[in-house]
């Protein structure tokens, strides 16, 4: 069998990623991530080995939320701003090693990435023949948060959990 990245040989699982080590119990599930998060929070403030526990996300949903219409122009904006940036850095580089009036360097930088930017901004959007007129941003969400820990550690986890008052909604072994 190959050796994994820690010179350590790599145990093959089922086919559902990594498989590498010790086998793990749920000890609890929270319907968010603050919840999950003040659960592993607990278990260290009572000096618990949280290296040996996972917050795990289940029931995965891939939620992209639209943001608003795009259009050339605003794609000619977007692109000014990125360029902008860019034109920045290239003159800030350039001022460094300028014996003359360095501020001038960094701001023609600055302008002609603008320009540029948002003629690429422009034309990109074209391409794009109305495919995708809109703007979004994607996120991740889970359904459901479980926090694990080590099997051995398991007891020592559930009752100190159980001191906060707070009930989990389940335990089993992962």
């Amino acid at each position: 069998m190959p050796s994994g990245p820690a010179g350590q040989p790599t145990i093959s699982g089922d086919g559902h990623g990594p498989q590498g080590g010790p086998p793990t119990v749920t000890i609890g599930s929270y319907p968010d991530y603050p919840s999950a998060q003040r659960m592993v929070d607990h278990l260290a403030d009572n000096r618990f080995p949280v290296e040996h526990t996972a917050i795990v996300g289940t029931n995965l949903t891939l939620v992209e939320t639209v943001l608003g219409r795009l259009t050339t122009g605003r794609s000619a904006l977007i692109g000014a701003a990125t360029g902008a940036w860019f034109g920045l850095f290239i003159g800030l580089l350039f001022g460094i090693f300028t014996a003359g009036n360095w501020a001038v360097v960094i701001l023609v930088g600055l302008v002609i990435g603008a320009i540029w930017g948002a003629v690429f901004g422009a034309i990109a959007h074209t391409m794009t023949g109305g495919r995708r007129d809109f703007t979004s941003a994607s996120s991740l969400r889970a359904g459901q948060y479980a926090v694990t820990v080590d099997a051995q550690l398991a007891d020592r986890a559930q009752e100190l959990l159980a001191r906060m008052h707070l009930t989990p909604t389940r335990r089993t072994a992962g």
